[in-house]
């Protein structure tokens, strides 16, 4: 509070100073005060600045933003700048999370390793430690391709729900999609299933008031994650709740990239096909994706729901071993970056292949390191990333990593058939990841997400089996013609890598 008190009286000094300076006719002395203030204020917060132990390069330029582009070079260092140092936000759910997931791994046996392949046992060890949450032999992963398939499934469980419904979402429309879902919800609560939901306030601008008044009618508890209306000048509407859960009785639970809207199922003429994939999960592993959202749950209501359900059954249909399921939330509630060290493990533990899927991809310099080196190790390393995305400092951002990549014998394709939007990760064809994080600075550091990691899951095959068909609809780009590309192209990428820290 004391800080934000200081940069508020930082912000008022600088614009104060800079109208006298310049739209007033104040004396000579009086101007010469109020530069005098200006300079104060740059000089302790470039102070401030080099205290934080950044990269010195990062240092560089924020001090150069703030010294030449007065008010503003101040306002876009708070706003972007300051992001990732932001962790006091999400203090109180950060300790408790913690203390919850450490519960958790005592509840659960050491599991037995021993099936594991050299990259699976290589990462399996680096995220048994980091992640704080169990790797489980005892669950199911199926794959479910694109909206229609996620859907139909979805709705299939959510009419099959006889004691609880649990859901969370970044994007919720309240479009036809949406609507048939919201009609499922009020008529399992009016039968006495409790349902809860919970939507990110920012993404799901979408949702009506009249849906949200009909669902509330009903007996439905929704609240939105982080209201905008209290998170602007603490920031917390940059810190965006991009998980997708759905939890079912705890014999089901969806994860994925899919949000509900009728775009996910291709019918946005202006987006076109869209190219997705989402998860179901039975046994063990629901039970940490139920954990995630009962944490998000107690964080927005105030309310304590954990124990309710410690004794819930998460079944599976047989003890035949699939490997190893091990789900993980990331965010500002769980320890800094551990989405990107998790990426950074599962790329360096590759002995023969990496294949990635991500509509955003604008990675940290770990990541392009890994990738450099391991393709230059001889490993097959595939890129495969939309040909027109959604955003286009995102889109520029991403083309500007292509040149130091490809230079290292990194193959990179462009998915021509419409919009990819899956964030995936399989590695050796036996080791996957699966979620809501993309390849970017937002999902590594801003933003609230949870990933599937598998160990020689038969999910594994089907993932690989889709890439190789998306690899059929996208064009290989080559080193040279990408070399040959415009000087406005280069230009493009060149401006939109400037905000690479906060895409």
């Amino acid at each position: 509070m004391r800080k934000r008190r200081v940069e508020s009286l930082f912000v008022f000094i600088l614009i104060a100073s800079t109208y006298t300076i310049v739209f007033t006719d104040a004396s000579t002395r009086i101007k010469i005060g109020a530069a005098i203030l200006y300079g104060a204020v740059i000089l302790i917060s470039a102070y401030s600045l080099i205290l934080e132990n950044r990269t010195p390069h990062q240092t560089l330029l924020w001090m150069y933003v703030l010294v030449f582009f007065p008010v503003f070079g101040y306002l876009f260092y708070l706003f972007s700048g300051q992001l990732y140092l932001k962790g006091y936000l999400f203090k109180s759910k950060r300790s408790r999370d913690r203390d919850e997931w450490k519960r958790l791994m005592k509840r659960e046996d050491t599991p037995d390793l021993s099936f594991l392949q050299e990259s699976q046992l290589c990462f399996a060890r680096f995220a048994n430690n980091i992640a704080l949450t169990p790797l489980s032999s005892n669950s199911r992963a199926q794959v479910l391709k694109n909206g229609e398939e996620t859907f139909n499934e979805m709705k299939k469980k959510l009419r099959e729900a006889e004691k609880f419904i649990h859901m969370e979402y970044y994007i919720f429309r309240s479009d036809r999609l949406g609507k048939e879902i919201i009609n499922i919800l009020i008529d399992k609560a009016k039968q006495g299933v409790e349902v809860l939901f919970i939507f990110d306030a920012a993404g799901s601008m979408g949702i009506s008031l009249e849906d949200l008044q009909s669902m509330e009618e009903s007996g439905i508890k929704a609240l939105p994650f982080s209201p905008l209306k209290y998170g602007f000048f603490n920031q917390k509407f940059n810190f965006r709740n991009h998980r997708k859960i759905v939890v079912i009785d705890g014999k089901a639970g969806f994860v994925g990239g899919l949000n509900i809207g009728v775009e996910y199922l291709g019918e946005d003429e202006r987006i076109g096909f869209w190219r997705d994939t989402h998860m179901l999960l039975k046994g063990e592993a629901v039970y940490t994706l139920h954990t995630v959202f009962l944490l998000d749950w107690e964080y927005v209501s105030k309310e304590e729901v954990l124990e309710k359900f410690r004794n819930v059954k998460y079944p599976i249909e047989d003890d035949v071993l699939d490997g190893a399921v091990q789900v993980v939330a990331s965010g500002p509630d769980t320890q800094q970056g551990i989405m990107s060290d998790l990426y950074y493990s599962m790329i360096s533990c590759a002995t023969q292949s990496i294949w990635i899927a991500t509509p955003y991809f604008v990675p940290d310099e770990s990541i392009r390191t890994a990738l450099r080196i391991a393709a230059a190790k001889g490993v097959e390393v595939r890129i495969l990333v939309p040909e027109i995305n959604d955003s286009f400092l995102t889109q520029y951002a991403s083309r500007s990593y292509f040149p130091e990549l490809l230079r290292y014998g990194v193959e990179i394709y462009s998915y021509k058939k419409g919009f990819l939007h899956q964030k995936i990760i399989i590695v050796d064809g036996n080791l996957a990841s699966i979620g809501t994080a993309n390849m970017d600075m937002r999902s590594f550091h801003l933003n609230f997400e949870v990933n599937v990691f598998l160990y020689g899951t038969s999910s594994i095959r089907d993932l690989a089996a889709h890439y190789e068909e998306d690899m059929g609809e996208s064009v290989k780009i080559g080193p040279v013609q990408y070399y040959k590309r415009g000087f406005v192209e280069r230009s493009k990428e060149s401006f939109a890598r400037l905000f690479s820290g906060v895409l």
